[in-house]
C-alpha cells in the first residue's frame, strides 16, 4: 500500500482496457484455472471428453457441481459453464438471494443446502463427474465426496480453519475411490499459464454475461474503510478496494 512499487515485467500480466473493471477478479478465477488444467490433464486416463471437435466443449455431457457460491465458487460455476458442463452449485443459502441469483443468471443450476441433503442433491445432479469445492467446510466437502459419480474428479481447493476432527466414512469413500475409479486432487498457487487463462476467460464472461461477471464485485470502497471491510461481519459476494476512490 506505498504509493509507489516496482515489478519484474515477467511477473505481471497485462489487462486489456475492456476488462479494466473486471481485472481484479483474475486471481479469484486462477484457483479454476488451474484445477481445471489438472483435471483435463489427469483425466485423459479416461473416454472423458465426448467430444474430439474443437467447436463443442470439452465438458459437453459431464456434469459439475460446485460447493459453496462465495466469488471462488461463482467464478468457477462460470468456468464449468464455459466448458460445457451442465453445472450445479450446492450452496447453504436458501432462495431467493443474490449469489443464487448470479449462478442461474449464467445457466446453473442453484440448490439449497438448508433444503436438499447430499443424497438429495445428488440424486436430482445423476451421475456427478466433478467436483469443484470452493467452500472450505470439510464436513460438506467430505460428505459430498462420498456420493461422487463413476470415473468422477473431485477437487479441493478450500482450507478449513483449525477445528476438531470430524467423523467421515472413510471405508466407503475409499472403497468408491477405487471402484468407481475416483480421482481426487487439491490445487493451490496458479502459475503463469492459469493467470493467462484467467484473462481469456474473463473476456469470455464478459462479452456472455457483462452484468453478471460485473456484478460479482458487489462493492467498491476507498482505503479508508478497509479496516471495517477486514474485521466486520462480510457484506456482499466480492468488495474491493480503489485507491484514490471515494466510498460507493
Amino acid at each position: 500500500m506505498t504509493e509507489e512499487y516496482s515489478e519484474l515485467e515477467r511477473f505481471l500480466y497485462v489487462a486489456p482496457n475492456h476488462l479494466r473493471d473486471v481485472a481484479v477478479l483474475v486471481e479469484p478465477l486462477t484457483i479454476a484455472e488451474k484445477a481445471m488444467a489438472q483435471v483435463w490433464l489427469m483425466q485423459k486416463r479416461l473416454p472423458w471428453v465426448k467430444s474430439q471437435d474443437p467447436t463443442v466443449p470439452k465438458g459437453t455431457g459431464l456434469k459439475a457441481v460446485v460447493l459453496g457460491a462465495g466469488p471462488i465458487g461463482i467464478l468457477g460455476t462460470m468456468k464449468m459453464v464455459a466448458e460445457g458442463f451442465d453445472t450445479y452449485v450446492y450452496s447453504r443459502s436458501r432462495k431467493p438471494n443474490p449469489k443464487a441469483a448470479l449462478v442461474e443468471a449464467v445457466g446453473a443450476k442453484y440448490i439449497s443446502a438448508l433444503d436438499h441433503s447430499v443424497d438429495e442433491m445428488a440424486e436430482m445432479v445423476g451421475n456427478i463427474d466433478l467436483v469443484y469445492e470452493a467452500l472450505g467446510v470439510s464436513s460438506v466437502a467430505y460428505d459430498v465426496l462420498r456420493v461422487l459419480g463413476n470415473n468422477g474428479a473431485f477437487v479441493f481447493t478450500g482450507i478449513p480453519a483449525p477445528k476438531p476432527p470430524i467423523e467421515v466414512d472413510a471405508d466407503l469413500i475409499m472403497r468408491n475411490v477405487v471402484l468407481k475409479n475416483q480421482l481426487i486432487i487439491g490445487t493451490v498457487n496458479a502459475g503463469a499459464a492459469a493467470f493467462n487463462a484467467a484473462l481469456t476467460d474473463l473476456d469470455i464472461f464478459i462479452k456472455r454475461w457483462p452484468d453478471t461477471i460485473r456484478n460479482v464485485i458487489t462493492g467498491r470502497y476507498a482505503v479508508e474503510d478497509c479496516q471495517g471491510l477486514l474485521l466486520d461481519k462480510a457484506q456482499g459476494i466480492k468488495n474491493v478496494i480503489s485507491f484514490g476512490k471515494s466510498s460507493s
